[in-house]
């Protein structure tokens, strides 16, 4: 069994540490990107870093000279949106969809694999063809080019952490080489951007320089990084960094310690005093535990009164050092550092073995011989101790007390904000009179889970004692995909003193965010309190700045007290309580008066009558008076006070009953005067809302489809909701016209079209004023959010993953009665320019993108007065026949290729008309030399056949023309059934490359409804480039694509070359047109020889809960040596799911299929393995897949179902194998069950996991009483669900759907008894309950609920008493309830 050895990663930014430019005493702890010795399971290890800086090639062409991507991860939050944003810089026909290493061996599928400074090839699919990277690359160095520097570099303005104020001396040392070194001035010209930085240390050291490392091995990603460094950095190519003793003592002057008296140094003698007390011999002794070597590599750092020496590295020249019991001994040089006060000594943790064990330390002043001793008898390691891999000593002097070594306490508390946490690794530095500690990681040793999102960190940090602290340095290295970090504040306690410092921060430390900074200089605070209080005032006014916007004139709201469970009203007597129900008629208020934060709340009902406070009560008085003004103030738990603007500090205040009570009244107990505030008329249809998700984030839509919390709170986060009938609406993106949020297929997403799937039932919470979307077709799921804000359907919790706080940027209106929600065509477009113009702070908010990535076209304009290089005029002549389709056209050059550009103009009626030529602009950029164009129509209106004669492009500036002889006949009825020809450039009277007729012959296999009605696109990819994607339409077959049959197809294109793959495509709506592809022969028009393509699967096929309707396959021949299937990285925690589907008739199922993993730590949550709709759980068959499992524990159970959708949900299921691929661990579970409703009533079935020499726990058999009360309409006709929660876990959310004795369920006055199987939930605690609102009827009333169990310890009957409506319009309108188990329930011989 192999071990890959953990080992701190490398810094990327260096934490300032000192206030002068020079070398201060503080450095931060070093670490090395070299030493480590790779796992054997992976061929490479991957060092992310904050920025990446990555060239990307295109595929089979080294024509393409790349493009230089900065890889950001806050600017590219997934691999998808890198793609998108790849595929409008590199020329390939369908956008860049796959990403591999230069040669093509590794595909890369996330964001972390990439490698700074690395090359990739880009293709649109999986298979790629390597390129000749050196001839792509192929241009003077840059220090032999007299060229200035990069228009990038001279026009990017300076990045406000690269601009400085006065010129600053660096010191640059080569790599590997501290003799070698150069001084420049870091002057605005050099510090544009970190390339030209890069670039201009090129040209002063007359190397490569692509990387800069500081002295002590840390890489440094951008120009900020280097500006807080220490005054030296390394300068490096390719290869990695060199450890060395980089003194920059000759270079910088020395700093002195903050609070030390600075000494002038008379100028002829300074250097040579420096020299001659500067000589220090250093003895390290090596404890003879087992192991106390080291394999890593030690350095030292010397503090004097004066000031400190660099980290100096302790080399030999006779092998190996620091062996067990083994006394290493050197001699260095520091200057003069003043009497010396304390020792830090360090490794970088590299190597085989990095954990060292140091028994002493000696040190004697060569010059003045004095002798210094040092006891160490400590670890330093990652995995000894408390895993500081540095530590302080203090140095005794004579007359002079020895400072103490105290081990400070730190509290880090990151922001509530999504995605605030962090899996960087953050570093410190702590300055106090006496110096500071060094930049050190905030590590702790058995804890993982640091610096997540809400979350207080507590970490030891051992040092000589700073004395009274003022500021700290906080900052991360980047590393890892979701680095950026919102940090709230920092509070160290010092025990020698037992005083607590206060760092106060609530910002982001993200390159995307904030000012980009992922370092803050924070000062302690003097009061506690007072930053407290501070603290508190901030989080007010974010608070005001998000909820203001109910208190505008003109809204309505209602208030709703949590202590009361009701709503205030105000009577027309003038009397005011607070227990009101969600109808009331006099618990609804018009803000009719808005001053900031004063308001007037008028009565809706009672228009004569508003809420004041008269002597401390609340009561009901004539509008406009002055007790009637009210101060809104908000508290950070989104729960407003409303307080007297006459005497502060009265407020509206009730007790426990609802009744008014004063500022007076004795105790505050049964007292409240928070309320929770909800405006009227919210999700009104054609309303546009912004769903927040903090205080300045809300959801919004990616431009790659998917939706995110984190978004900004502006008109790229505003939705427009289409009302559907009562609390059920559509979310549609106003700034993405037609895009809607839905839930799918297990995701949750912006890609809806408006259909069912995009309808969500809207749950209120009263608890805070939030809103919860519940998906319709999926009852259960909810729109949720993980920790890093990415959203995703999840199962409803209240740990606020799935609360959203509407905010209403434009109220809609009511429909009438009978009036369907949807607007009419005409009425959409009239709406959509109000919207225009009332909701946007910019213009374009509410238009709609284009579907397609068309170019810009602009109609010819003759009074042209700027013609740019990439202009082109295109003459487009019909022949005798027009068209009203829609033409597309795609232009081919050697270095690249534009389309699809669209031909059209305002008016498309004139256009293409018979014997019309049309003409066109359009901007053709960095394609190089054109060698051919494909024009096209798509089809479409009365009249889509079309004859075209020719097509003529002519450049704008230098009039040079190109002409394309068409003569072609494009229809899908007539000719060869193609709406799209490919004409070669003619020069000299011929064609560049010529026409060539391929001949497809398709074989679809014969797997039993192999056959398809779909339609079925291809596109051949050759060396030239490709074909574009044809339908194939006509066969030589009467009907196309039948089971066993071969059709053949013949595509005109100008010659590819050496055909290379083939890309295919079946776009089928439903399970019943799936296609099975047996392969695919492509024959060349006058060559004998033929290119196979196997197929062997089904279109559409799914992969990783994805359904892929394409497929990309390659020659034969390009297969022989690829091996069938590439083995997948095992990652921690990687488990194999097998699913056995059983040999019984239908015993297949068209639902979707989930499973729940219960482990000792946590549960799964529902992992959604795929929907037989999609060729999944065939009677039969064995389905695999690869889930996650990491941190959940030792599993126990598990818990296996379906959502009974589809048109035949019943499943036969035989057995489930899960594998840790690991650990190489199989538990096989056999089932052979229907799970169905209509069989058992449950569509769920729970398995205990099997271990050797361990008891598993029982299945036990939960017999639930239903007890319906006897009020009036307490009877319901919803589906109801419960989910039992015990002491070992819950049952999940089980549907009540076979009553054992009644076949009406929830009838008043009635008892139903259900039972549900499950594996043992101990000692039964709680249970959730609840019903979908569906049916006529479908409030209920739940007296009570009994279960009753009985396992081999005992049984047990415990009962859950209710009395509550679950009902939207009755009681605090709830559907849901939590009922806690009586404590009188019996159980007997529970153990």
């Amino acid at each position: 069994m192999f071990v890959c050895l953990n080992k701190e990663v490398s810094s990327s930014v260096l934490v300032k540490m000192s206030e002068t430019p020079s070398t201060s005493f503080s450095m931060i702890h070093p670490t090395s990107s070299e030493g480590q010795v790779p796992c054997p399971r992976h061929m490479s290890v991957t060092h992310p870093v904050v920025a990446k800086r990555i060239s990307f090639y295109k595929s089979g062409d080294p024509q393409f000279g790349g493009v230089r991507v900065v890889v950001n991860p806050r600017s590219f939050k997934t691999f998808d949106a890198l793609l998108d944003s790849l595929s409008g810089k590199v020329p390939l026909p369908f956008g860049v969809r796959n990403i591999s290493t230069p040669r093509g061996r590794h595909s890369i599928t996330c964001l972390e694999q990439l490698e700074d400074g690395e090359s990739y090839l880009c293709s649109h699919r999986r298979k790629v063809q390597p390129v000749d990277l050196d001839k792509a690359r192929r241009r003077p160095r840059p220090w032999h080019s007299s060229r200035a520097l990069s228009l990038h570099a001279q026009r990017s303005p300076a990045a406000a952490t690269g601009t400085l104020r006065a010129p600053r001396k660096l010191v640059v040392f080569r790599n590997g080489e501290p003799q070698s070194r150069r001084v420049v001035l870091l002057g605005r010209r050099v510090t544009q951007s970190f390339e030209a930085f890069l670039q201009h240390l090129t040209e002063v050291l007359q190397c490569c320089v692509t990387k800069l490392y500081s002295t002590d091995g840390r890489k440094l990603p951008s120009l900020q990084a280097v500006i807080l460094s220490s005054g030296a950095v390394v300068a490096a190519g390719r290869e990695p960094f060199k450890p060395g003793n980089y003194d920059v003592q000759k270079n910088l002057l020395p700093a002195r310690l903050p609070g030390i008296s600075h000494r002038v140094y008379p100028k002829g003698n300074r250097w040579s005093e420096s020299r001659k007390s500067g000589n220090w011999k250093v003895s390290i002794i090596t404890s003879d535990l087992p192991n106390a070597g080291t394999s890593s590599q030690i350095y030292i750092i010397l503090y004097g009164q004066r000031r400190s020496s660099a980290p100096i590295y302790l080399y030999g020249t006779d092998g190996a050092r620091f062996e067990n019991g083994h006394e290493d001994i050197f001699t260095i040089t520091v200057g003069d550092i003043g009497t010396l006060f304390k020792v830090r000594i360090g490794h970088t943790n590299s190597g085989v073995s990095p954990s060292w064990h140091c028994k002493q330390i000696q040190l004697w002043n060569m010059n003045s011989g004095k002798k210094f001793y040092i006891p160490v008898q400590r670890w330093l390691a990652r995995d000894k101790e408390d895993g500081e891999i540095c530590r302080e000593f203090p140095v005794l002097n004579k007359g002079q007390p020895t400072l103490p070594v105290t081990v400070y306490e730190v509290h880090v508390a990151t922001g509530e904000l999504w995605n605030s946490g962090t899996v960087a690794n953050v570093y410190i530095s702590i300055y106090g009179k006496r110096g500071d500690t060094g930049s050190r990681q905030l590590f702790r040793l058995k804890s993982s889970n640091s610096f997540l999102r809400g979350q207080t960190d507590t970490f030891s940090l051992e040092a000589v004692h700073l004395g009274d602290l003022y500021k700290i340095v906080i900052g991360h290295d980047g590393l890892g995909p979701g680095n950026g970090w919102f940090l709230e504040d920092v509070v160290i306690k010092d025990p020698t003193t037992n005083h607590e410092y206060f760092f106060f921060c609530h910002r982001w430390l993200d390159q995307g965010e904030d000012d980009g900074k992922i370092v803050r200089e924070l000062y302690a605070r003097d009061n506690s309190i007072i930053s407290a209080r501070q603290k508190l005032e901030l989080n007010r006014k974010e608070m005001w700045a998000a909820e203001s916007w109910k208190f505008m004139k003109g809204n309505t709201l209602q208030f709703y007290n949590r202590l009361t469970q009701g709503f205030v009203r105000l009577h027309p007597d003038g009397t005011v309580d607070a227990v009101g129900e969600k109808t009331d008629k006099y618990g609804v208020f018009d803000v009719i008066f808005n001053k900031g934060n004063i308001c007037i709340f008028q009565s809706h009902e009672v228009r004569h009558l508003s809420l004041a406070l008269d002597n401390g009560f609340v009561t009901g008085m004539a509008s406009g008076g002055p007790s009637t003004e009210l101060r809104v103030l908000y508290q950070p738990n989104h729960r407003a006070l409303l307080e007297s603007t006459l005497v502060s500090g009265h407020t509206v205040i009730f007790d426990s009953h609802g009744k008014v009570a004063g500022e007076s009244t004795t105790g505050y107990a049964n007292l409240s005067k928070e309320f929770v505030v909800f405006v009227k008329g919210v999700f009104l249809n054609n309303a546009v809302v912004l769903l927040a998700t903090s205080l300045s984030q809300a959801l919004c839509l990616q431009p790659d489809g998917s939706c995110t919390g984190v978004g900004n709170q502006s008109e790229k986060s505003y939705w427009k909701v289409h009302k559907i009938s009562a609390g059920i609406c559509m979310f549609e993106s106003v700034k993405n016209a037609r895009m809607y949020l839905r839930i799918k297929d297990g995701q949750c997403d912006g890609t809806g079209t408006g259909d069912i799937d995009c309808h969500f039932k809207i749950k209120k919470n009263l608890e805070n004023a939030s809103i919860s979307l519940e998906s319709t077709i999926s009852p259960g799921l909810f729109v949720g959010l993980q920790s890093d804000g990415q959203a995703r359907p999840v199962i409803y919790t209240k740990n606020g993953n799935v609360f959203f706080y509407p905010q209403v940027i434009k109220f809609g209106r009511k429909n009438p009665m009978g009036v369907s929600a949807t607007l009419s065509q005409e009425e959409e477009n009239t709406q959509e320019s109000k919207n225009q113009q009332e909701i946007r702070p910019e213009s374009g908010v509410g238009s709609s993108l284009l579907s397609s990535p068309a170019k810009e076209i602009r109609p010819s304009q003759s009074n042209e007065t700027l013609l740019s290089e990439d202009e082109w005029k295109v003459l487009v002549l019909t022949g005798n026949t027009g068209t009203q389709a829609n033409v597309t056209l795609w232009v081919y050059g050697d270095k690249g290729t534009t389309g699809p550009i669209s031909l059209s103009k305002d008016i498309s009626e004139q256009l293409f008309l018979p014997k019309q030529e049309d003409n066109f602009q359009v901007e053709i950029r960095n394609i190089g030399e054109i060698y051919k164009i494909r024009i096209g129509h798509d089809g479409t209106s009365k009249q889509p056949e079309w004859s075209l004669q020719r097509v003529t492009m002519q450049h704008m500036k230098s009039k040079r023309t190109l002409d394309f002889a068409a003569n072609a006949w494009l229809s899908r009825i007539q000719a060869d059934g193609d709406v799209v020809c490919e004409l070669p450039v003619i020069k000299e009277g011929q064609a560049v490359f010529p026409l060539v007729r391929y001949h497809v012959d398709v074989h679809t296999g014969q797997l039993k409804q192999a056959e398809t009605e779909s339609e079925v696109f291809l596109c051949l990819y050759g060396e030239r480039g490709d074909s574009g994607l044809r339908l194939l339409c006509k066969s030589n077959m009467p009907v196309k694509f039948q089971r066993g049959q071969i059709d053949t197809f013949q595509i005109e294109a100008v010659s590819l070359g050496k055909l290379q793959k083939v890309l295919l495509r079946c776009e089928a709506s439903d399970r019943s047109q799936y296609w099975y592809c047996d392969k695919v022969i492509v024959r060349e028009s006058g060559i004998g020889s033929e290119s196979i393509f196997l197929c062997e699967r089904w279109l559409p096929f799914m992969s990783q809960g994805i359904i892929h309707s394409e497929i990309e396959l390659y020659r034969q021949e390009m297969q022989i040596n690829r091996q069938p299937k590439i083995q997948e990285e095992v990652n921690e925690g990687d488990w194999k799911v097998t699913v056995v589907t059983g040999d019984l008739e239908n015993a297949g199922t068209t639902a979707t299929v989930y499973l729940y993993v219960y482990g000792e730590a946590r549960c799964s949550g529902p992992i959604i393995l795929g929907s037989g709709r999609h060729q999944l759980f065939n009677p039969n068959s064995a389905d695999i897949f690869k889930i996650n499992l990491k941190d959940i524990g030792e599993i126990f159970k598990i818990r296996i179902g379906h959502d009974n959708s589809g048109k035949d949900p019943r499943w036969y299921l035989e057995e489930i194998r899960l594998q840790n691929i690991d650990m190489c661990e199989l538990f096989c579970l056999t089932v052979d069950s229907w799970i169905a409703e209509n069989e058992n009533g449950d569509r769920w079935k729970e398995m205990p996991i099997m271990r050797k020499n361990k008891t598993s726990l029982p299945v036990v058999i939960y017999e639930i009483y239903i007890y319906t009360g006897k009020k009036p309409g307490a009877e319901t006709e919803s589906n109801v669900f419960i989910n039992l929660i015990g002491s070992r876990g819950d049952s999940g959310n089980r549907s009540l759907h076979q009553s054992k004795n009644n076949k009406v369920k929830f009838q008043r006055g009635q008892v139903d008894i259900f039972s549900i199987g499950a594996v043992s939930l101990g000692k039964l605690k709680k249970v959730l309950i609840n019903h979908n609102g569906t049916g006529p009827g479908n409030g209920w009333f739940l007296e009570s609920i009994v279960v009753k169990s009985e396992e081999k310890d005992g049984s047990q009957e415990v009962l859950f008493p209710c009395n509550r409506w679950l009902d939207e319009y009755q009681d605090d309108g709830r559907t849901e309830r939590e009922l806690l188990a009586d404590s009188h329930s019996s159980a007997v011989g529970e153990t």
